[in-house]
């Protein structure tokens, strides 16, 4: 199994990206083998005073978190962010983003988060500006009632599960008639959950209820859950694509961290 090792935050002194980058730090804790990436976009790359402030605010972290043990550095590239940040990840090889955001009211607003999400093929793990303490010892896995495309990317909620001993929680929305039973792809799925969950696996709740957003936001809130997670079909190739609409409007109305693997 690959742990997280390299993180990238996309960074630019903002009260949302500092947002996210205190969570990368609580995330990475004393872990000497983690290193987070700041990236800063910027229309002035050869500015010396970008540089200098990122200098200073790694110094400022290092100085403020005694209990940091990982490596911080810095790049500054210019142009779009989220293409920037697909460029950095592929780059530097690294296992996870996580990008604050303020999210959206309007469902069909596209925030760069949101983008981000949509198109990254690898774990993103969104901070909304709402967020609260760093604690990641709830997690909900939100599953469809289809089979799960590649169960490998499990790994990813192993790995966390097993840096924080937390409680996976599986939960199912069932939105029409019918949806109960035992199928063969809920079959797989177990199998698969407790195969890659280990014992970090807690138990599978289904839950009938029209709107498969509110659902899942009142289970959150219901059982005080500290993490989201969600498998975005967008890039399914065993199952027909979704367009994603779920995965969107999860980014843009969370209150919570929100893991998006792929």
């Amino acid at each position: 199994m690959k742990d997280i090792t390299k993180i990238i935050v996309p960074f630019d002194t903002s009260t949302t990206t500092e947002s996210a980058l205190e969570y990368a730090i609580n995330f990475a804790g004393d872990d000497k083998s983690i290193e987070i990436l700041l990236t800063h976009i910027s229309d002035m790359s050869e500015d010396i005073s970008i540089y200098s402030i990122l200098d200073e605010r790694i110094a400022q972290i290092k100085k403020d978190n005694p209990y940091f043990r990982g490596t911080l550095n810095s790049v500054i590239k210019s142009g779009d962010l989220v293409e920037n940040i697909l460029e950095t990840q592929k780059e530097f090889q690294a296992d996870l983003v996580i990008m604050g955001t303020k999210g959206a009211e309007n469902e069909s607003e596209i925030t760069n988060t949101s983008k981000l999400i949509l198109e990254a093929d690898f774990p993103v793990i969104a901070i909304p500006e709402t967020s609260k303490e760093f604690e990641v010892k709830k997690i909900a896995l939100v599953l469809g009632q289809k089979e799960i495309d590649d169960a490998s990317v499990l790994e990813t909620l192993l790995d966390i599960a097993r840096r924080f001993h937390s409680q996976v929680h599986v939960l199912t929305i069932c939105n029409e008639d019918g949806c109960y039973g035992y199928t063969p792809a809920d079959e797989k799925n177990e199998n698969a959950i407790e195969y890659y969950l280990e014992n970090f696996y807690s138990h599978h709740t289904f839950q009938e209820n029209t709107d498969i957003e509110k659902g899942i936001f009142e289970y959150i809130k219901d059982k005080e859950i500290d993490l989201l997670a969600i498998l975005p079909r967008n890039h399914a190739k065993k199952n027909e694509p979704s367009e994603g609409r779920l995965t969107k409007l999860l980014t843009l109305h969370t209150d919570i961290p929100l893991l998006t693997i792929d």
